[in-house]
């Protein structure tokens, strides 16, 4: 057994999308996408250990239901298969990420869990091949397993392309009870989808520099229909507007929310309040101008 060390410790960040256009649906099946992935300070923590035979998986926080349908779990198999090692894996996830809220948390603990693989065993590592098994697992894989915090990503997500990191600011997440699935977000979203990708090119998205040019191209196709199946995520944007954030969106297929403030203080009051009033989830935080690297531990 070729290994650094017998664990590490991930933090897994969330996404939120500063844009989400749905083009038009390829011939595969799937839809074209152009979003705009910016990672943020809200994480889970997951940690990973080597063993000698199996995947066993330990869950503390939000549930995430069974473990054959978690990503971090899926990862670590698929990852193990692959690469035809004789070993096993225990994962540890403190989970805090809201489940179903467009975050991209399951997507950020696979990554986790497959970027502390390769640093803990030499036969388990290879870019390439980390990439792959990503993309398998889900088009928000492949933001985490990059390098950047902020990205563009076009086809279904996965093709990346790594911009230069935005003024670090502040922002409030909000996530309802309620859970917005991505096939129901799809089936919610009936308007004819754009035939011609060229039909949305942002202007200047090369050079952006500024929260002041990001927010004039800030869009989530997502937004209506989920917010008029959804009464609490409706709720939920009209009040972050009436607090003052700018802009206010739907992250990814919802069901979360997020606006921008120019004060940590008012931020943290906001999400105090917002909380308070309603019962919902909510976080002051900010963006992330890097991604979190894995912590070997002795």
């Amino acid at each position: 057994m070729r290994y650094v060390s017998a664990s590490a410790s991930v933090l897994a960040p969330a996404k939120i999308n500063l844009f989400l256009r749905v083009l038009h649906k390829r011939a595969d099946g799937y839809h074209e996408l152009d979003t705009l992935f910016q990672a943020i300070a809200l994480y889970d923590r997951v940690t990973v250990e080597l063993s000698r035979a199996g995947v066993e998986l330990e869950v503390s926080g939000c549930d995430t239901g069974p473990d054959h349908e978690n990503l971090a779990f899926l990862a670590a198999q698929r990852l193990i298969a692959v690469a035809g090692v004789d070993i096993g894996v225990k994962i540890y996830l403190d989970k805090q990420i809201p489940v179903g809220g467009g975050l991209g948390g399951g997507s950020s603990d696979a990554a986790a869990v497959l970027r502390a693989l390769a640093i803990l065993h030499e036969d388990l590592a290879g870019e390439e091949r980390l990439r792959g098994i990503g993309t398998e697992l889900g088009a928000d894989v492949a933001f985490f397993l990059g390098e950047s915090a902020l990205s563009r990503g076009t086809g279904r997500g996965e093709n990346l392309q790594p911009m230069p990191a935005l003024p670090v600011t502040n922002l409030v997440v909000v996530s309802p009870s309620v859970h917005s699935s991505t096939a129901e977000a799809y089936t919610a979203l009936n308007r004819p989808l754009r035939e011609d990708a060229r039909i949305w090119e942002p202007k200047s998205l090369e050079v952006l520099r500024t929260w002041t040019e990001v927010e004039a191209c800030a869009c989530n196709d997502f937004q209506d229909p989920i917010s008029n199946q959804h009464p609490q995520v409706a709720q939920c944007l009209n009040m972050l507007s009436e607090t003052g954030a700018s802009p206010v969106m739907l992250s990814g297929s919802g069901s979360s929310s997020f606006g921008f403030f120019s004060s940590s203080v008012r931020a943290k009051a906001v999400a105090d309040d917002l909380g308070r009033q309603f019962g919902w989830r909510c976080f002051a935080t900010t963006t992330l101008g890097t991604l979190p690297v894995p912590e070997v531990l002795a």
